[in-house]
């Protein structure tokens, strides 16, 4: 599965996130690269979300006083050393023997946060023993609907009960995308990688109740029509009663993530959410979706700093995380990159990613003339598309 050792140290020529892209790509088989590259169709949307902040201008200020200055903020109730958290990303043993148990220690370590994928292939309870060994970084777990619903709750109810802080609920997502990267290589899972939260074993003295699960399912399929989108996979996608359901279950914070429509989060909010990400889940769903960051200023608008608002999708720099606050996000997400640097070098290549951002995105604020991240505004782009409206 793996091509190549992974890195004793950080080469020279690594010196910004997206050179770690190719130092991964020799080190990870066609498979892995296949679903860790790929996007939805003809992969458009993907590449618009890193279009999107490469046609946006920068506008600074000179002369300010920036002396004491920082990138600190706080989210939900904790504070981060830099408005970045980690993205959730399936079955991360696919890119480096530890997967997500390395990514979770070096998250808490700097005190970044976390976001755990239902398909995570390290257990959930196994994540928060290694993020508690590294520090007291924010974890958050994502949920994706599962058909069962007291499945759903079981997972909700680990994630409380081993110190998960906010539930991330992924509504972009029901089916998986056209991705033809993968179709072309034909990808699977290698043996002993799994989504291993989702096992059920089978309890020997609940076997009426597993056979009567059994035979329910069964009859579902017959009253299936003949298509495999409506009358399959769709019957299990969240609706608005989920979200409600979500939040009268949980006494965790909600955060919706998936959100392109400003009538959807406001709809998101008015029912209990407490953060939005705009994200179209990195190009791979849906293709020629509109980029992410071209989505936040028509939402940041309409929800009026009622909530923090996250977004993920095509940042590779600190100057991008500018422009995303300039135009109303709290804080991103990245994903492809920690896990290119995960591939490449493991926990030290994750550590590396965050100090490469935290110090462009901190020398970004001090050439625009930026002391704070709330003091980032459009008027530090040059002919914005929106301006950002404080509350």
């Amino acid at each position: 599965m793996f091509q190549a050792p992974l890195l004793d140290g950080i080469p020279q020529d690594i010196a910004a996130v997206a050179d770690y892209a190719a130092y991964a790509r020799r080190r990870l088989d066609d498979n892995a690269w296949a679903y860790l590259e790929g996007a939805a169709g003809d992969e458009l949307t993907r590449g618009w979300n890193r279009a999107a902040f490469d046609r946006r201008t920068l506008l600074p200020r000179v002369m300010a006083d920036v002396a004491g200055g920082h990138c600190r903020t706080t989210l939900l109730g904790r504070e981060l050393p830099l408005p970045v958290l980690l993205a959730p990303v399936a079955w991360q043993k696919l890119f480096h023997p530890d997967g997500e148990l390395a990514t979770a220690y070096t998250a808490s370590a700097l005190g970044a946060g976390m976001v755990l994928s239902t398909l995570a292939s390290c257990s959930i309870e196994d994540v928060a023993a290694a993020a508690q060994q590294g520090g007291n970084g924010p974890r958050w777990f994502q949920l994706y609907l599962q058909p069962e619903r007291q499945l759903n709750e079981e997972l909700v109810r680990r994630a409380e009960a081993a110190g998960y802080e906010a539930i991330v609920f992924t509504v972009d997502a029901p089916l998986n995308g056209i991705r033809n990267r993968e179709q072309r290589v034909g990808f699977q899972l290698p043996a002993g990688i799994e989504a291993v939260n989702l096992r059920r074993p089978l309890d020997p003295n609940d076997r009426a109740g597993f056979e009567l699960r059994q035979r329910s399912l069964a009859e579902k399929r017959k009253q299936r029509g003949p298509s495999n989108v409506f009358d399959d996979l769709m019957c299990h996608a969240p609706t608005w009663k989920d979200l409600e359901w979500l939040l009268a279950t949980t006494r965790l914070p909600v955060v919706v993530k998936g959100v392109l429509h400003p009538d959807d989060a406001v709809r998101a909010v008015d029912l209990g959410a407490a953060s939005i990400v705009v994200s179209n889940h990195g190009g791979r769903t849906l293709d020629t979706l509109p980029a992410s960051l071209d989505a936040l200023p028509a939402i940041a608008e309409r929800l009026f700093g009622r909530v923090p608002i996250l977004l993920d999708g095509g940042i590779q720099r600190g100057s991008d995380i500018f422009k995303a606050i300039a135009l109303g996000a709290s804080a991103v997400l990245i994903g492809r990159p920690y896990i290119h640097a995960l591939a490449a070098a493991g926990p030290f290549g994750i550590a590396h990613v965050l100090r490469l951002l935290q110090d462009e995105l901190e020398a970004t604020m001090a050439l625009c003339g930026v002391d704070r991240l709330d003091r980032i505004s459009t008027d530090f782009l040059k002919d914005p598309s929106f301006r950002r409206i404080d509350a």
